[in-house]
């Protein structure tokens, strides 16, 4: 059953130190930022941490990287104009880097929910990224063996929950949400509303439930309502 939080804190819950972390989003569109700062004041250290880029700016993924809670990420684009923080960390040697194209990142994710032990894939072939990996020639093309990428906990971004779990995104903050959620032992999700069960079109729902440990809403439109025994979902003005 997803256990519907009232604070991103709560939501959290505890996440040891040394954890794997999935972070969703695409530069800033997608990106969880409060359930980040939750991590941030929740405290936990030497994290392994998968995501799209290693941070934008000071905010969010870039302030976790700045405290130094960081001792490995897992991107494709650690480098861009506003990722200071990385780049220092990085120069200094305080931070690890395994950087994985794009493509091989999101279906080494979706591997990983998916059950898939390994798969072949020809991006990397012959470039610095497949050193030390295995290779195999299939009908003429080369191709180098991936791994999937577990996690202990996927922080994840969607638009909107209902109080079974299942999750729509907004457009392109879609981005790695999906993959995520079903590829991380626990998947906490920060929404702008939750709506009662049911709410929710079946054919619209892109996570489903099952994979949906935590919700919380953020400047979100509902409120729970504590009866007899049991927690409703009311509508509240906005």
């Amino acid at each position: 059953m997803t256990r519907i939080s009232e604070t991103a804190l709560e939501a959290l819950g505890e996440i040891p130190d040394g954890s794997t972390v999935m972070i969703g989003g695409f530069g800033s569109a997608g990106q969880p930022v409060e359930l980040i700062d939750a991590l941030v004041e929740a405290g936990p250290t030497g994290l392994t941490v998968v995501s799209n880029n290693a941070g934008n700016g000071d905010l969010g993924l870039a302030h976790l990287v700045e405290l130094g809670r960081i001792r490995k990420i897992v991107c494709s684009f650690p480098r861009q104009a506003d990722s200071w923080h990385f780049d220092a960390k990085y120069r200094a040697g305080e931070i690890e880097l395994e950087l994985v194209p794009q493509g091989n990142l999101a279906e080494r994710i979706r591997a990983a929910g998916a059950g898939i032990g390994a798969f072949y894939t020809p991006t990397g072939y012959g470039t610095p990224l497949a050193e030390g990996k295995e290779t195999r020639e299939i009908d003429g093309k080369n191709y180098v063996l991936e791994y999937p990428i577990h996690a202990d906990v996927a922080l994840v971004k969607a638009h909107r929950a209902d109080t079974a779990g299942n999750l729509v995104y907004r457009k392109t903050a879609r981005n790695f949400g999906p993959i995520m959620a079903a590829a991380a032992r626990r998947t906490v999700v920060q929404v702008s509303e939750v709506v009662p069960a049911g709410s929710i079109d079946p054919e619209a729902v892109v996570t489903p439930g099952i994979y949906v440990d935590t919700v919380v809403a953020v400047g979100g439109s509902t409120a729970l309502r504590q009866g007899t025994g049991e927690a409703t979902w009311q509508e509240v003005a906005g």
